[in-house]
């Protein structure tokens, strides 16, 4: 291993596979990706047992590991874990919906509505395996008005333009009884975050704007 050809290992969310094997055949051929099972955004105390069990077999063999999660409901403690492994970091944010659009664009959003239920290109084509499935909704439909009393509108946003995905999103909308609004966004912060992860530091700064 070479300060010139660092040894890299990405360790994300099964939710972000698609994306992030594309932008590393764009923009860092030789990172390596390992996902945790996607089921675990409705499970996130399993998000960081997962993770450790990575690192404690992983890190000892790259330079520099980036962690593709934000805090997603782990309470803090995925950055108590993280504190442990110097060579690794994750994106910054509260949750992977801002990773695409930027925190500063995803606070802005939260601000205008705090009522807001997010879906990506994966939620959307995997809705009913995670979210109504994954939530019991297919079983106990009544509980949709429980889980969703406090939510307002469903907010896309897409990675890709696919009008095959919007007319999914917005039946997803429909279903759970939620206004519906598009926001094409693409890669976004997690575009920069692997396209600089040669430099720890430009990570973290892309991915904050």
């Amino acid at each position: 291993m070479t300060a010139q050809s660092p040894n890299t290992l990405i360790i994300a969310c099964g939710a972000l596979a698609k994306e992030t094997i594309l932008l590393c055949r764009q923009f860092d051929k030789n990172a390596e990706l390992q996902c945790l099972p996607a089921g675990y955004h409705n499970r996130p105390e399993k998000i960081v047992p997962g993770l450790k069990k990575l690192l404690e077999e992983n890190a000892h063999r790259y330079d520099r590991i980036l962690i593709g999660y934000g805090d997603c409901g782990t309470g803090g403690s995925l950055d108590r874990l993280l504190a442990h492994y110097p060579n690794a970091m994750r994106l910054p944010g509260a949750h992977c919906y801002a990773f695409y659009t930027g925190l500063r664009t995803f606070d802005d959003m939260m601000e205008e509505e705090l009522g807001t239920f997010f879906l990506t290109d994966y939620l959307v084509r995997h809705f009913d395996t995670l979210i109504i499935k994954g939530m019991g909704l297919d079983r106990f439909p009544e509980l949709r008005d429980s889980y969703f009393e406090h939510y307002k509108k469903l907010v896309y946003i897409a990675q890709e333009k696919d009008q095959d995905l919007i007319t999914k999103a917005k039946a997803a909308a429909l279903k759970l009884g939620l206004s519906f609004e598009y926001k094409f966004v693409g890669y976004g912060a997690l575009a920069n975050a692997v396209s600089l992860i040669k430099d720890d530091q430009k990570v973290l700064e892309a991915s904050s704007v």
